[in-house]
């Protein structure tokens, strides 16, 4: 069959086993967050309550994420991927037995921080994982077709989530998402993995945490380029994630437009990522920052919402920017950085387009008392643009690796 003929991504047995893996997981994960709020609401929970239960694993994964950056470079990889899937996997099945309302909010809230550390070592891990599975010129297509099941799955997985609920309620559901985590743990398992024995020798714990700082902060395309993702997650995607629903809502009278526009976001992600993924370009770097200014389409369409085609239109057309960092990001970091640091690297890359967002967020609604609704999309559009521009100055940007004049020592 040509899909497994020598030579192709799919005649990687291990890479095919980390992908059913991702797929399965990811399934799971997705339909976690509806069974956890249909649990908190029912048991008499506000928004405002629910909104900090979620949040307090969003934190847990930033706060942990450099921890996590180590021991991925210290430990086989596999081996803190699975115990992290099963880590998560015990947490969520505790819930089908003690969550609410048998459970208080804030002992929910707890367990769903403590699940926020496997989400930390899962992040550190994988990314640093793939290498072990394909050679160098594969990278770039493992890289696409593990970010398309995930978004792809982020998309189906809500949904799965919702019958499940409806069929046999969201506590139940919680037992659906430990067994789609075991499962991915499942395949993992059988996974031989390259546990690479030219490994450096250990460091103390904290000389190999600050190294893995240092390589982002002396590596200076690696730490614009986390800066700048970093920063316009908190300012433009916070606004329009928030945003979003509200304005369609009170618009269009609908939730349609804002479920609609949400997965066009993400169908376009996949067409784009496909394509970049099929494509050599010049400048990787270059490119990925050009089409990633197409994002501020989805804040400006809610600062002018003209009708609802208009705006799923924009919504599709905005995430054809993240299509190239799928193709290229994660295979330059794999490419560039030294086997044993990419754990730290990506953790770090984890945490800081995790770590903010959440604050951009919570300041949408003083911002937009501040500025006002429309002022405050149109500058996060104009803000978006002057980053890219800004970052694009930064060398070693534009092709994602170290200008040839670097010395090996200022690459760290």
């Amino acid at each position: 069959m040509k899909l497994f003929e020598a030579g192709s991504l799919w005649s990687y047995k291990g890479y095919r086993l980390f992908w059913f893996s991702t797929t399965i997981f990811v399934l799971g994960a997705s339909a976690f967050p509806i069974a956890l709020a249909v649990t908190v609401l029912d048991a008499g929970g506000s928004a405002t309550t629910l909104g900090l239960i979620l949040g307090a694993r969003i934190l847990s994964g930033v706060v942990f994420a450099p921890f996590a950056g180590v021991w991925a470079d210290r430990l086989p990889r596999k081996q803190v991927m699975m115990a992290a899937d099963l880590f998560r996997a015990s947490i969520v099945f505790s819930m089908v037995f003690f969550s609410a309302p048998s459970m208080p909010h804030y002992a929910l809230g707890i367990a769903v921080f403590v699940m926020g550390i496997g989400d930390a070592f899962g992040a550190a891990s994988a990314g640093a994982f793939i290498p072990s599975l394909l050679p160098e010129e594969k990278l770039p297509a493992g890289n696409v077709a593990r970010g398309v099941v995930v978004r792809m799955a982020s998309i189906v997985g809500p949904g799965i989530g919702g019958a499940s609920v409806l069929i046999i309620g969201g506590r139940m559901t919680f037992l659906f998402t430990a067994i789609a985590f075991a499962v991915g743990t499942y395949f993992l398992a059988q996974i031989k993995e390259d546990v690479n024995a030219d490994k450096k020798p250990q460091e103390p714990f904290i000389t190999e945490l600050r190294e893995g700082l240092r390589t982002v902060w002396e590596i200076k395309w690696v730490g614009a380029m986390i800066a700048m993702a970093s920063v316009q997650l908190m300012v433009v995607l916070a606004a329009e994630a928030v945003l979003l629903p509200v304005i369609t809502r009170r618009e269009f009278h609908t939730n349609t437009v804002f479920a609609i526009s949400a997965a066009a976001f993400s169908v376009g992600g996949v067409i784009s990522a496909i394509v970049f993924a099929r494509i050599r370009v010049k400048h990787e770097g270059q490119t990925s920052v050009l089409i990633w200014m197409l994002l501020i389409l989805a804040p400006l369409v809610l600062a002018f919402p003209v009708n609802e085609t208009v705006v799923v239109c924009a919504y599709l057309l905005a995430g054809l920017s993240v299509g190239p960092w799928e193709a290229y990001w994660n295979s330059a970091i794999q490419r560039e950085i030294p086997h044993e640091l990419q754990g730290r690297v990506f953790s770090i890359d984890h945490m800081g387009s995790s770590g903010l967002m959440p604050l951009g967020m919570a300041l949408v609604g003083p911002a937009v008392a501040f500025f006002g609704e429309k002022n405050l999309l149109i500058g996060a559009s104009i803000f978006h643009v002057f980053i890219c521009a800004l970052v694009l100055m930064v060398p070693g940007v534009k092709d994602m690796k170290a200008p040839a004049n670097y010395s090996q020592g200022e690459q760290g």
